[in-house]
C-alpha cells in the first residue's frame, strides 16, 4: 500500500464530471489496483476513487487512473507532504459474531422467509468493498441486496447502500433493491432506510431456528 499526503487538485470524467479544488488530501494506492482520495473528514468514504481494474500512470506531478470503460481520474500534485510504501499482506477477513453469522446462515437456507418469491443467488457475494451477506432475486428477477445484522443501526444502512451502489454499476444487476434484516432495527435506522427505499425486516431468531414454531414466521 502506498500513502501520499499532498496538496492536490482532482478532476474526474466518466458518467458524470467532478472536480476537487486544491487542498491537502490523502491519496491511497492499494495492492488490488485501486486508488482513492480521502480528506480528513467524511470518515471512511473517499472523495473520489477508481476501482480495479484500472491503469495508473504517474508523470510530471500528475497521476492519471483510467479504467476499461474510459472513465479517467486526474490528480495534480501541487505539493507532496508525505510519501511512503507499506507491505500489509493478505487480510484474514472480517468474522461476524456468532448470532449474526447464524442469522445469515439460516436465512441463506430459507430466503423465502424474507419474501416468498426470493431465490438466493449467493451468500457472501464478493464486491471490491467487501462481501454482500445475501444476494437474492425476487419474482420479477430484480437483484436484492440483503444486509444481515443482529442490531441494525444507521451504519448498517450506509453499508447496504454502498453495496447497492457497487452492484448498480453492473448491468446484470442494476437497478438493485435493498433489504435490511435484523433481530432489532433501531428507529433512526428504520427511518433512514425507508427514506432510501430500503425495506426493513425484523426477525425472531428462535422462530427462524424452528424452536418456537414449526412454521417459520417473521414479526
Amino acid at each position: 500500500m502506498r500513502l501520499l499526503v499532498a496538496r492536490c487538485s482532482v478532476s474526474y470524467e466518466g458518467r458524470l464530471g467532478a472536480t476537487l479544488a486544491p487542498g491537502i488530501r490523502l491519496i491511497l494506492w492499494k495492492a488490488d489496483g485501486s486508488i482513492a482520495i480521502h480528506s480528513d473528514a467524511k470518515a471512511y468514504k473517499p472523495l473520489n476513487w477508481m476501482n480495479p481494474p484500472c491503469t495508473i500512470v504517474e508523470r510530471d506531478n500528475t497521476i492519471t487512473a483510467t479504467n476499461p470503460k474510459g472513465e479517467t481520474l486526474w490528480i495534480e500534485i501541487l505539493e507532496a507532504l508525505h510519501d511512503s510504501d507499506h507491505e500489509i499482506g493478505e487480510d484474514p477477513g472480517l468474522e461476524k459474531d456468532g448470532v449474526e453469522a447464524e442469522l445469515q446462515q439460516l436465512l441463506a437456507a430459507r430466503v423465502a422467509a424474507l419474501q416468498e418469491d426470493f431465490v438466493l443467488v449467493r451468500r457472501e457475494y464478493p464486491t471490491d468493498i467487501g462481501p454482500i451477506d445475501l444476494l437474492c432475486r425476487d419474482g420479477d428477477g430484480r437483484a436484492v441486496v440483503v444486509e444481515v445484522k443482529r442490531i441494525a443501526e444507521i451504519a448498517g444502512v450506509d453499508q447496504l447502500l454502498r453495496y447497492q451502489e457497487r452492484l448498480d454499476r453492473d448491468p446484470q444487476f442494476a437497478p438493485t433493491a435493498g433489504m435490511l434484516v435484523a433481530q432489532h432495527i433501531k428507529p433512526q435506522a428504520r427511518v433512514y432506510a425507508q427514506s432510501k427505499g430500503v425495506a426493513c425486516v425484523e426477525i425472531n431468531l428462535a422462530r427462524l431456528r424452528g424452536d418456537l414454531d414449526p412454521d417459520l414466521k417473521l414479526f
